[in-house]
């Protein structure tokens, strides 16, 4: 008896701790929301060309998140997200421990925001190359009326960063320097802006070139291209180019418990800070919530004027949904407001004064639970 009690003992505690236990929901190769290919289809309705995804950051101070684009695949039924890979920097760890085949990896969107698993790599990194609403929130910012030919050339020039990756390129038009990534220098905002300026011909589209000097890297940080204020440029140049735009918030689920092992840093995703996106300047180290710089208060402001869906994982169905929806405004208009907004409510801060703020923040509050945190009759739609 005592025999067959200690076998079965041997066998749940194997159950309980051996590899074949299941991932939790949220976690890397655990159950994903199971109407991921319907909330897409219905999001993929609208006629849209491009969608910039500007993901939150994830740590306390400097937190700049990530810029990547998406580009509409009819065929695919899908986007292809094209994603600067963060691995791509030749070091000798990164070669061993992750995928790095690529600089700029080509991710089906629903892998990139929903998907537990990835299509691409085991190597991948979960939350940053797939399943990104896992670990933070994102932005998208999504284009209408881009020509086609625009795309093609986007979508080449993605290749031919990645021809010059393979090849070890040197002295490019759009980075001097060997090809491969590197966070200050060559990152995920210098590569979308130069797929604008380079491939597309947005000729007027500023991108910084950095450079490292020995002992001074400081000087780099300060003249690096950042997600946000990339993000800031394209969508000023579509509206010049007179090219609809609106606003989609893909929002973090917030309980998640997966530690990402090869992290030095090993926190679980629902205990991240999930800020958004700073641009450089004296918000940059302030905590999540905080933020009273002109350029973060616009950016935001206009994100939440153009703001057209929130979607998020609902956390007693584990279904995705369209939390809220509202009508955005035109570009012009949203851009007006939004300026004038965060030009008042920054001096009033400055001045350390008791006011209402006039502009709405885009998914800023910490537990990020509400879509637009809309303040009493400021509501711009109805929940569906």
């Amino acid at each position: 008896m005592r025999t067959r009690l200690a076998a079965w003992l041997l066998v749940i505690t194997a159950l309980i701790s051996g590899p074949g236990l299941a991932a939790e929901f949220g976690s890397k190769g655990g159950p994903e929301p199971a109407n991921i290919d319907q909330i897409a289809a219905l999001l993929h309705e609208a006629p849209y060309d491009l969608e910039l995804l500007i993901s939150f950051g994830t740590s306390k101070g400097g937190s700049a998140g990530h810029i990547a684009l998406g580009v509409r695949d009819d065929a695919l039924g899908d986007d292809i997200v094209y994603s600067a890979n963060f691995y791509a920097d030749r070091s000798p760890k990164h070669e061993n421990d992750f995928y790095t085949a690529d600089l700029m990896a080509g991710i089906p969107k629903k892998e990139y925001l929903f998907k537990t698993a990835s299509s691409i790599a085991e190597k991948t990194m979960f939350g940053l190359d797939y399943g990104e609403i896992y670990k933070r929130s994102v932005i998208g910012v999504r284009v209408f009326g881009v020509p086609t030919q625009e795309k093609h050339s986007l979508v080449d020039y993605f290749r031919r960063i990645n021809d010059d990756y393979h090849r070890r390129a040197t002295s490019t038009e759009y980075h001097s320097g060997t090809i491969q990534y590197d966070y200050l220098r060559l990152n995920c905002a210098k590569t979308i802006g130069a797929a604008f300026k380079y491939g597309a011909g947005y000729k007027d589209l500023a991108i910084k070139s950095p450079k490292v000097l020995s002992g001074r890297r400081v000087v780099a940080a300060a003249t690096a291209n950042i997600p946000t204020e990339m993000a800031m440029k394209l969508i000023k140049e579509w509206g010049k180019r007179g090219y609809g735009m609106d606003v989609v918030l893909y929002k973090k689920y917030s309980n998640s418990t997966y530690v990402e092992p090869r992290e030095e840093e090993r926190v679980a995703f629902k205990d991240l800070p999930n800020r958004f996106p700073s641009v450089l300047s004296l918000d940059f180290r302030r905590e999540q919530g905080a933020y009273r710089d002109f350029d973060n208060l616009y950016a935001m402001y206009l994100f939440y004027n153009l703001g057209r869906f929130s979607v998020r994982v609902n956390e007693q169905t584990l279904l995705l949904e369209i939390e809220k929806d509202k009508e955005p405004m035109p570009y012009l208009q949203a851009a007006e407001l939004a300026k004038a907004s965060a030009k008042s409510d920054s001096e009033k801060f400055r001045r350390h004064a008791v006011f209402d703020p006039l502009g709405t923040k885009i998914g800023e509050t910490p537990d990020n639970t509400h879509l637009y945190n809309f303040p009493e009759g400021k509501q711009g739609g109805t929940s569906p």
